[in-house]
C-alpha cells in the first residue's frame, strides 16, 4: 500500500462506520413511526409476519454493529486494513457481484427489506406478497453468484 492511500481508506472506513450508525438510527426511527401509526399489533399479525418482522429489524442492527466492530478493528491494526483492501480490490469478485445482479440487485433486495418489514406490521397480504418477492430475489441471487462462481 502506497503512503498515499493508506488515507483514503482510512477514510473509506470512518465512512463505512458513520453509514452503519446512520443506518442503525434510522431502522430504528423507521420501527417507531410504524410502531406509533398502529402497525405491529399482534391481533393482526401473523406469527411469520412477526418473526420475520423482528429477524429483520434485530439482525439488521446485529449485522451493523458486528460490521462496525469489525470496522473498528481494521482502524486500529494496519496490517488488517492492508489486506482488506487488497481483498476489495479483488478482481474476480467483483466480477461476481456484478454478474449475479450487482448494486442494482443489491437495492432490490434493500428496498425489498424495508417494505416487508414495513407491510408485515399492517396488511398480512401485502406482507407474503412482499416476503415472497424477497425471497425470490435472494434466491436469484444466491443462484446466479453460485453459478458464476463455479463456471469461472
Amino acid at each position: 500500500m502506497k503512503p498515499s492511500e493508506a488515507p483514503a481508506y482510512t477514510k473509506t472506513i470512518r465512512l463505512r462506520i458513520w453509514g452503519c450508525w446512520m443506518a442503525i438510527v434510522l431502522m430504528t426511527a423507521y420501527m417507531i413511526v410504524l410502531v406509533e401509526l398502529g402497525g405491529g399489533d399482534s391481533r393482526m399479525m401473523t406469527r411469520t409476519a412477526d418473526f420475520v418482522t423482528d429477524l429483520l429489524y434485530f439482525g439488521g442492527v446485529i449485522f451493523l454493529g458486528v460490521r462496525i466492530h469489525a470496522n473498528k478493528k481494521l482502524l486500529k491494526n494496519r496490517l488488517l486494513l492492508r489486506e482488506q483492501q487488497e481483498a476489495e480490490r479483488d478482481e474476480r469478485t467483483h466480477f461476481l457481484h456484478d454478474k449475479s445482479g450487482g448494486f442494482p440487485m443489491d437495492a432490490l433486495l434493500l428496498v425489498t427489506a424495508i417494505v416487508v418489514f414495513g407491510t408485515g406490521l399492517f396488511n398480512m397480504a401485502a406482507f407474503y406478497t412482499a416476503f415472497g418477492l424477497l425471497c425470490a430475489a435472494i434466491v436469484l441471487k444466491a443462484g446466479t453468484y453460485l453459478y458464476y462462481d463455479r463456471k469461472y
